[in-house]
């Protein structure tokens, strides 16, 4: 977790150019857009661009996202940049949430060869994955109430999406509703993602939720998806930006609850296996759901399953961000494809623990 991975095969001139002649288009012949660059941890799904437009005397700071270009081995299907615009929308407008500003969507892929949009540029820090947060760094260093303030502000994303209520319209970009919907979109994605060398350890862990399947999912709303601080842009230890709604879903609320439970516990095994400490008393699941409790009235429920699920998910992600490596000649094909997903230990102490106790 240490090295820059690399995620795109774009040149960022030629982006420029192009960039130019379809803002021109746009809002007048006087725009430009300055030189292109990309951040130090460009996303592993979607391709991010930093530069500034300018038109009519006035500049602004922008972001662009772009579908990853087929050969550079895209992490997921496909990529519904219009439904992610719409998001980021709905996210500030409707739920009060510091999602960027949306600026323009375009879906016609001509201008820079896939569907894009652009946001607003927003100011502040962000948890690293590359090192990880729990290593070392501004929060990792915080006092204990500072961390608590983040979690709880950060839980706070969560519940301010799952309490605002959507039109059907609104929620129709997003696909079918439910956690059955859900898990089987997930098994699509796992069949074209590793159908041709299947994972013995994710195949298990999709058995065992189905054999402990819960009796009530409970109420469905819209999910952010991919809810966890390394989304989320602070300045000291308030969120000013959301980012990365390409996961949005409608399904339990304990999608979201789950998944920033477990991915900081996906970072903080990383950090005990290299003989550090790491982040032990943050995003508890106890005080997850504690501070969602009090800010929504609702109860979580089936939380091992849940946790389980979103281990599972993350394991499907970062077999397929494996096999983009080996495209890349970054790192070797394993022998066992069960190594595919590095937190594999993880999966296996769950399930472990969990039918265990079955």
């Amino acid at each position: 977790m240490t090295e820059q991975l690399r995620t795109s095969t774009r040149d960022l001139e030629e982006l420029r150019k192009r960039a130019t002649v379809w803002l021109r288009a746009r809002v007048g012949a006087n725009a430009s857009v300055s030189e292109m660059s990309r951040p130090s941890e460009n996303g592993l799904s979607s391709e991010t661009l930093f530069f500034t437009a300018t038109w009519d005397g006035r500049s602004t700071r922008c972001v662009a996202r772009l579908a990853p270009a087929v050969e550079a081995v895209p992490v997921f299907p496909s990529y519904d940049l219009r439904a992610q615009f719409e998001m980021m929308r709905l996210a500030r407008e409707k739920a009060g949430i510091p999602a960027p500003r949306p600026l323009w969507f375009e879906p016609d892929p001509g201008p820079l060869g896939t569907p894009f949009f652009v946001m607003e540029r927003a100011d502040g820090e962000v948890p690293p994955d590359v090192m990880p947060y729990t290593f070392g760094g501004w929060l990792h260093d915080a006092s204990p109430a500072d961390q608590r303030r983040l979690q709880d502000a950060s839980v706070g994303i969560v519940a301010a999406l799952h309490q605002t209520p959507f039109t059907p319209e609104e929620l129709a970009p997003f696909g079918a509703a439910g956690l059955r919907a859900h898990v089987e979109a997930q098994r699509a994605y796992y069949e074209w993602a590793h159908g041709k060398r299947r994972v013995p350890l994710l195949e298990r862990a999709f058995g065992w939720l189905e054999a402990h399947w819960p009796d009530d999912p409970g109420p469905d709303v819209l999910t952010w998806g991919d809810a966890r601080i390394g989304n989320v842009m602070y300045q000291g230890f308030d969120p000013v930006a959301v980012l990365d709604w390409e996961m949005a879903a409608i399904g339990p609320r304990e999608l979201d609850l789950s998944w920033m439970i477990f991915l900081h516990r996906f970072f903080q095994d990383i950090t005990v296996s290299a003989g550090l400490p790491g982040m032990p008393g943050f995003m508890r699941r106890e005080d997850v759901c504690a501070t969602y409790r009090e800010l929504t009235g609702y109860e979580p429920r089936d939380l091992d399953f849940y946790e389980l699920y979103a281990a599972l998910r993350h394991g499907v992600i970062m077999a397929r961000i494996w096999h983009r490596r080996i495209h890349f000649g970054e790192l070797p094909m394993p022998d066992d494809p069960d190594d595919l997903v590095l937190h594999r230990a993880t999966i296996e102490e769950l399930l472990a623990g969990y039918e265990a106790a079955s």
